[in-house]
């Protein structure tokens, strides 16, 4: 199981849980299983294309994706996924 770290724009998503235990071997699988645990989250963090959006940071063990290998980056078991939207300001 990984656990992932939900940030507070998307937990009335997951039902207010700041935290979910998932099993996934991927990123890619582990976005398809929010989606099934949590509907909409999908739509929240991937672009039509599946790709993820620009404004949206998911970091495995505190590494961001982009600098692994992008959604095919491998979970392991302990695994910590946080998700982290960009967050805009002046």
């Amino acid at each position: 199981m990984v656990s992932v770290r939900i940030p507070t724009p998307l937990r009335k998503l997951s039902g207010d849980r700041d935290e979910l235990d998932i099993g996934a071997s991927t990123v890619s699988a582990l976005i398809e299983e929010l989606e099934s645990e949590c509907p909409g989250m999908k739509n929240r963090l991937c672009d039509e294309g599946g790709k993820v959006r620009r404004f949206i940071n998911i970091y495995v063990n505190n590494e961001d994706i982009r600098f692994l290998d992008g959604v095919e980056t491998e979970l392991n078991d302990g695994d910590i996924v946080s998700i982290i939207p960009a967050i805009a300001g002046g």
